[in-house]
């Protein structure tokens, strides 16, 4: 009786740690292998230590030695390897805008005592005549035009609108309502009448 007891008490033991365990395994993260942490690390250590049987077919290959370079017998009659093309050296390169500016004011400063030296940039964007009044005044609206965004013609910008969105319909063209100047004529005669309609009750 006593024995069977024990054996009992054994086997629930077991089962209650062998559940633990699983409930360990189940609950415990998995850090994307799909095995918990104690499984991955038991796997881990056995691998480490477990003794693997000798490989005979890794042993039996035989790695044979690379060959040598082939080297021609007339070693003058090999082509010259081509240049790189690739470098400031070569002439056809193209200048950057940063080195132009820097070569044209090193430039510049050289010849600063000569008179009949004119840097190209003093005459960048510029013209050598002298604009008149009337031509200032022209130039100065219409970059003021351009600044407030008052043109049609084209998209200067990436933020303008497309063009079919700056035409008016048809509709809209062929009737463009009343002028300003009659409305205001009407608004003043009105305002007028009504002031004069209002005071004609007062007796003074």
């Amino acid at each position: 009786m006593g024995m069977t007891r024990n054996i009992r008490v054994r086997t629930g033991l077991f089962g209650l740690l062998g559940a633990s365990f699983v409930l360990t395994g189940c609950m415990g993260p998995t850090y994307g292998t799909g095995k918990s942490v104690g499984e991955q690390l038991v796997e881990d250590v056995g691998n480490a230590v477990m003794v693997r049987p000798d490989n005979k077919e890794a042993k039996s290959i035989r790695y044979q030695p690379r060959g040598g370079l082939v080297v021609p017998k007339d070693e003058l009659a090999l082509t010259t390897p081509q240049p790189s093309v690739a470098g400031k050296d070569n002439p056809q390169w193209l200048e950057s805008p940063e080195d132009m500016r820097e070569r044209l004011r090193t430039e510049a400063d050289e010849n600063r005592n000569d008179t009949n030296y004119r840097s190209p940039l003093a005459s960048q964007g510029t013209t050598n005549r002298k604009l008149s009044a009337a031509e200032q005044t022209a130039a100065y609206r219409e970059a003021r035009r351009l600044q407030m965004g008052a043109y049609a013609d084209k998209r200067r910008y990436l933020s303008d609108p497309p063009l079919d969105y700056r035409r008016l319909p048809e509709e809209a063209q062929a009737d463009l309502g009343e002028p300003e100047k009659v409305k205001e004529r009407r608004r003043k005669k009105e305002a007028k009448a009504a002031k004069q309609s209002g005071s004609a009750w007062w007796p003074f």
